[in-house]
């Protein structure tokens, strides 16, 4: 399986890493941040939430678990399990990965058993103040291709 790194040295470069992602966008496509608090996850989501012609403010959906953006060119389902108590299927999450906009969830990690097969996982790891280190693994070939046009 092939993984590829890229280096942001501020919140402007994450932004356009998630622009470049957005572009080569899908319907159904899953993307699964991980990484600590504050590495960058939500910042990647607004990149390409904007880059999709999302206006509204993207924060993270930490109490209400997903909210959905529907004004862009595509739908958008940005999701926060880090405090989902039940299971994802009681809470409707599953559904999402079978609709036909984008879905984006952080601290994926946290349902690993339940995330579909065919998805990209991304790893943000802060190695200084500003300075992240991202980590794009792809699960399937469509995903392997959508790294390749967009790194």
């Amino acid at each position: 399986m092939d993984e590829y790194k890229v280096t942001s040295k501020c919140e402007e470069d994450t932004i356009s890493i998630a622009e470049n992602f957005e572009a080569e966008k899908f319907p159904g496509m899953v993307i699964c941040l991980n990484g600590e608090l504050g590495s960058g996850k939500t910042i990647f989501t607004k990149g390409f939430a904007a880059a999709c012609g999302i206006e509204e403010t993207i924060t993270s959906p930490t109490f209400n678990i997903i909210k959905e953006y529907l004004d862009g060119e595509m739908p958008l389902y940005h999701m926060d399990v880090y405090r989902l108590e039940d299971t994802p299927e009681s809470t409707g999450l599953l559904d999402y990965f079978d609709k036909d906009g984008v879905v984006i969830i952080e601290w994926a990690n946290m349902i690993e058993d339940y995330l579909p097969e065919e998805r990209l996982d991304v790893f943000f790891k802060v190695v200084e103040e500003d300075k992240r280190v991202i980590k794009f693994v792809p699960h399937g070939e469509k995903y392997e291709e959508l790294c390749e046009d967009a790194l």
